[in-house]
């Protein structure tokens, strides 16, 4: 059997596919060659895609002989799970293998934003001694707020609650005596509303879907406090981008650290870019090196179990 892998993948997933029997075709740059990807699909047995390649139904209806889609992370915005469906084609995630890595992103912003430390470094290279200026602010009885409270959030919980930051979430499909909440005492609000008004640092961790798209808008950038941070390693169109640069502008919140943007690679005249307290990163949240390994063996894994005919916990459609 032909697997084609169309985007980064480390090199420990590819041996353990190739180990097992299979044909594996690597080019992890191949999901922005559109057309060639196109001619490609007709010959692979299962396909292996991370978050820009789309999986819509031209791709679909082209791929005609792929029994299995393996998605190298969580995000599924990329694929139409009900078109794979009705062709039945699996779509394998790789579950929670990079959540320990996203988790410490958004504690890496959070102690960022209180101690610059490469400000300060860059600072004292130039022959400064600003201690003054770069006295920064404990984590320690900040209130983190969690939009979403899914396995990330948890993570994310278990961390900030060890710095010793008040955390609060809101999420409509988590109740009370759920994990999430037991387990690392996150007290819940009602309202989306509540939290931002309370929050020193809002994180994201909700899916990119219709209900969800431009959540953070103007009208909530006016209820957050003056010195907030906003913490996005979930998708790009879960904040209005324009309403982030303006409110930023305009002093109503401090700023803001951005893994994911709407379009991604950005473009060169995106105002993000022109704000220094906007941080930009290239969509890296989930990409150490132990979650990279983690989840490209994962995929291997369950890629060949699906294919085999067995059942898979991974599978999302």
């Amino acid at each position: 059997m032909k697997i084609l892998v169309t985007e980064l993948m480390w090199g420990d997933g590819i041996e353990e596919l190739k180990k097992r029997g299979y044909s594996v075709d690597y080019d992890m740059e191949l999901s922005r060659k559109r057309e060639e990807l196109l001619t490609l699909l007709p010959e692979y047995d299962a396909l292996i895609v991370r978050n820009e390649t789309k999986v819509d139904s031209e791709f679909l209806e082209t791929a005609k002989k792929t029994q299995a889609i393996g998605r190298l992370g969580v995000g599924l915005d990329n694929i139409d799970l009900q078109g794979a469906k009705e062709r039945n084609i699996p779509v394998i995630s790789a579950r929670n293998a990079n959540a320990t890595s996203v988790a410490e992103y958004v504690m890496a912003a959070m102690l960022d934003a209180s101690r610059s430390l490469s400000e300060a470094d860059a600072d004292v290279r130039q022959g400064n001694w600003n201690r003054k200026f770069f006295t920064g602010n404990e984590l320690g009885n900040r209130t983190l707020g969690l939009v979403g409270m899914g396995e990330i959030a948890h993570r994310v919980a278990k961390r900030a609650k060890a710095f010793g930051m008040n955390v609060i979430g809101f999420d409509p499909f988590v109740a009370p005596f759920d994990h999430v909440v037991q387990e690392t005492g996150i007290r819940q609000v009602n309202k989306l509303e509540d939290l931002l008004k309370e929050s020193d640092f809002i994180s994201m961790h909700v899916p990119l879907m219709k209900s969800t798209k431009h959540l953070i808008n103007r009208k909530n950038f006016s209820l957050m406090k003056q010195h907030a941070y906003l913490i996005n390693t979930a998708r790009g169109g879960i904040i209005h981008e324009q309403d982030l640069v303006n409110a930023v502008e305009a002093n109503q919140i401090a700023g803001a650290y951005l893994d994911v943007i709407e379009k991604e690679p950005i473009e060169k005249d995106s105002p993000l870019a022109l704000l220094k307290s906007i941080r930009l990163s290239p969509h890296i949240a989930g990409l150490t090196i132990e979650a990279q390994s983690r989840t490209a063996m994962l995929i291997a894994e369950e890629m060949d179990r699906v294919l085999k005919g067995g059942h898979s916990l991974c599978r999302v459609n």
